[in-house]
């Protein structure tokens, strides 16, 4: 297990049995392989929202807003346009570079990317914070999982999530807030 998705299992235990997910559908949907430490997070916990503040996308969630293939899909077309009118993050302008959404922060319009940069491995990909409602870009050279800890732990270098870290830590399942 990634050493991230191990320490995150102890500090939030999840609450179920692992969650399989058809990742070759998945991969083969996005056009991509997936971060090993992404899918344990996902077949850990399912998708739903750490400490109240950040959701992570499932790909077998059945709410199109909460499901990774349909939000990268979405979120794509939106940073065309957006990218019209703004500037294209430094970290992968005049590069091949694409963006994937992981996971968005709640009230927020923030999304947490991976920086996909071509011949590039999944294991070696790093988040990309965009503010959502503005054009601020922050850069964090780790994978998902180790910037998910450190976000709730308080120790990401990052001034975007004032309200972490929590006192208590918890998780809400997909399954239970979309019933």
């Amino acid at each position: 297990m990634h050493p991230a998705v191990e320490r995150l299992t102890a500090l939030i235990p999840p609450a179920g049995p692992r969650r399989p997910r058809d990742w070759r559908s998945v991969e083969q949907a996005l056009g991509t392989p997936l971060p090993n430490d992404y899918k344990e997070l996902t077949e850990t916990y399912g998708g739903g929202v750490f400490d109240e503040t950040i959701w992570l996308l499932d790909p077998a969630c059945p709410d199109e807003d909460y499901e990774l293939v349909a939000t990268t899909a979405e979120r794509a077309e939106v940073l065309v346009n957006l990218w019209q009118t703004e500037p294209i993050p430094r970290e992968i302008r005049d590069t091949d570079a694409r963006v994937i959404p992981w996971a968005y922060v709640e009230d927020s319009g923030a999304y947490l990317y991976w920086r996909v940069q071509p011949g590039q491995e999944p294991g070696d990909w790093t988040v990309l914070f965009n503010e959502g409602r503005g054009p601020e870009w922050e850069h964090h050279d780790t994978s998902c999982a180790s910037f998910l800890l450190a976000v709730l732990t308080g120790e990401a270098e990052t001034e975007h999530f004032p309200e972490l870290p929590a006192e208590e830590h918890q998780f809400a399942s997909n399954d239970d807030i979309l019933e």
